[in-house]
């Protein structure tokens, strides 16, 4: 099969997209969306039972291959140069022109003798991004289809141009898989570029102004790590005659002066994964369709960012670029935790939440060992799956509710019990124990004690339990038990159904299954890249993790239906009329029952932490870049 199988899942959305763009039939679009999403899914899988624990290389490089990618990255810079004029956003212009100018000077003076020998890899880090894109982006897309008809019903303001929505998607996704099974930096920019573009147009979906400023904040900040990464081709080509990831890595190993090389790609990878100071493109994607603030947020787009620096993580650790990766993610795990604390929007706190995940992420692989490794893959998983099931409910509930304000769930739990569970899934795989993502952490603590990292330690320690504040009011926000009959859940739609089932499902699945996951898919991968590991937490704990997670699973199943129980009516500050959701109050008054939480905004306001976590984050970029640009490389 060789690389049929991979090629055909690249082309497969991309054909997609094609004809979405030109089809006008919603009929026609709603059934190649559905069998479209279907095969991606069925395709990643195959993808990954084919290479599994075989990683799998293949050189195309050639003076045609590329020729294609420098006249895609042509294309993709006039895109932007013709936005750029049409809104007048000319410093954004001249940051597209750079790269691309640069690129082809490259190519031109350097190209010769700058090969690329395999240019495609697939192992199992390739495999967990494309099982994550394929079935998780898949499934947004199928949500989509009902999630886009209410919205343009709901804002007949703005103009219906679904056709275009999920040509980018699907678009997307197409560049996601190509760039998470590439070896060669120079293809990795291409689609690494065609993610920041779609990102750019889906932001801006709706042509609002908020959404249009949003949207180019976006496109600059990317582009910005996109001129960074045309940089560090050129300096890798220039000066060690190679455009490989893996000839990169061997040569950090070797000791070679790669670390300028090294410290861009993770300045890149900053830009991409929304680390701060870069962290407000992805704030602002939330005017964006639900949809597209899970493919952003979740799955894919971030995601890209931090696959890269994962992929560098053997040759980071005590140099430069790693001290970088180390602080900048530190710093932006803590800070947006405690931002995310004053928030009542739900998606702005899934946004800081985002953040502050991402920001472990890279303080993790920036460590550079094996063991902070293995955590930063993990918790790539368990984030991919439960925060996007989490931004898909806010978006359903929005929908229903008219608000996706926190302090509007009120009652959700009564009125919609089954969008509610699926939240309160999200929420668990999010930060409580047995589940995966504070087990992920519980080994980051480990990976920072045995790197000799006290700082990171107390980093982690206080930003962890910062996440008690804004979760815990969530739920119990959510599991307020108000009594009524009125059903809410009749508009959802079953497409919408069909996505956050499978979701919830896939959220319980991954956390059950957490020791095979690691032993036989993050594990190989990290023998080859270190040669000689052990287990970072014991496979025995890990099961009796599993085994937790299980019945937490199955004893509500058994023993959750009981008889009915009698109501105690709830004393409140005056006469109870019988539905505790208002009392008799002074001279008669009929006043209503509201809880609200407390978000301590003069403590953890968003604009306090924002600054202090601006202004440390671009502080260590600085420095740090600028000590490696004159550094020598060193493991």
């Amino acid at each position: 099969m060789g690389m049929a199988l991979p090629a055909l899942l690249f082309a497969l959305p991309l054909v997609t997209a094609l004809i979405l763009l030109v089809n006008r039939n919603p009929a026609v679009r709603n059934t190649l969306v559905r069998v479209s999403a279907l095969l991606m899914g069925v395709l990643s899988v195959a993808v990954g039972v084919m290479y599994f624990g075989h990683p799998f290389k293949i050189g195309v490089d050639s003076p045609l291959v590329r020729l294609l990618m420098m006249a895609v990255d042509g294309l993709a810079a006039l895109t932007v140069l013709y936005f750029c004029v049409k809104y007048k956003r000319y410093l954004t212009a001249l940051l597209g022109l750079a790269q691309f100018f640069l690129i082809v000077a490259f190519e031109f003076h350097a190209g010769s003798y700058a090969r690329s020998v395999w240019d495609f890899n697939i192992d199992n880090l390739s495999i967990i991004m494309i099982l994550i894109a394929g079935i998780i982006g898949g499934l947004i897309a199928v949500y989509s289809l009902g999630y886009m008809a209410v919205y343009h019903r709901k804002h007949a303001d703005v103009k219906d141009r679904r056709s275009f929505f999920f040509f980018v998607v699907f678009l997307f996704l197409s560049a996601m898989f190509g760039l998470v099974m590439s070896n060669n930096l120079l293809y990795m920019y291409t689609f690494w570029e065609i993610t920041s573009l779609c990102s750019f147009l889906l932001i801006g979906y709706s042509g609002t102004n908020e959404a249009i400023h949003n949207s180019f904040k976006a496109l600059w900040m990317n582009l910005l790590g996109g001129l960074a990464f045309a940089m560090a081709i050129a300096y890798l080509g220039e000066h060690f005659y190679t455009l490989e990831i893996s000839q990169l890595l061997s040569m950090g190993m070797q000791g070679m002066p790669v670390e300028p090389v090294v410290a861009l790609l993770v300045f890149c990878g900053f830009t991409k994964s929304a680390m701060m100071p870069f962290s407000g493109w992805l704030l602002g994607a939330m005017v964006a369709p639900t949809p597209t603030s899970a493919l952003l947020h979740s799955s894919t787009m971030v995601k890209a960012g931090v696959f890269l620096i994962i992929k560098l993580a053997p040759i980071l650790g005590n140099n430069h670029a790693g001290i970088m990766a180390m602080l900048v993610g530190g710093i932006t795990f803590f800070f947006a935790s405690c931002a995310a604390i004053s928030q009542s929007d739900g998606k702005k706190v899934l946004a800081y939440s985002t953040i502050s995940n991402l920001g472990l992420i890279v303080c993790c692989a920036g460590t550079g060992s094996y063991e902070a490794a293995w955590t930063a893959i993990m918790i790539v998983i368990f984030h991919a799956v439960a925060k996007s099931l989490l931004f898909l409910t806010v978006g359903t509930a929005e929908q229903q509710l008219g608000s996706r304000n926190l302090e509007s769930f009120d009652g959700i739990f009564n009125s919609m019990p089954r969008l509610s569970l699926c939240m309160v899934i999200g929420i668990c795989g999010m930060f409580l124990a047995p589940f995966g993502m504070l087990i992920s952490k519980w080994a980051a603590m480990k990976a920072f004690v045995d790197a000799g990292q006290p700082l990171l330690l107390l980093a982690l320690v206080y930003g962890s339990a910062t996440t008690l504040f804004y979760w815990t009011k969530w739920l119990g926000k959510i599991t307020t038990y108000i009594p009524t009959n009125e059903n809410r859940e009749k508009g959802i739609l079953g497409v919408e159904w069909t996505a956050l089932k499978t979701l919830a499902a896939l959220t319980l699945v991954v956390c059950v299954l957490f020791p095979l996951i690691s032993q036989y898919m993050v594990i190989p991968y990290l023998a080859l890249m270190y040669r000689n590991i052990n287990d970072v937490i014991a496979q025995s704990n890990l099961w009796i993790m599993s085994v937790m997670v299980f019945l937490i699973i199955i004893l509500p199943l058994r023993f959750g239906k009981s008889r009915r129980k009698k109501q105690v009516i709830t004393n409140l500050s005056g006469e109870n009329l019988g539905s505790d959701v208002a009392y008799r109050g002074a001279a008669g008054r009929i006043v209503p029952v509201q809880l609200r939480n407390w978000y301590l905004e003069s403590w953890f306001g968003e604009r306090r932490m924002t600054l202090w976590g601006y202004t440390a984050c671009l502080a260590c970029v600085l420095m740090e870049l600028s000590l490696a640009a004159g550094g020598v490389f060193h493991v």
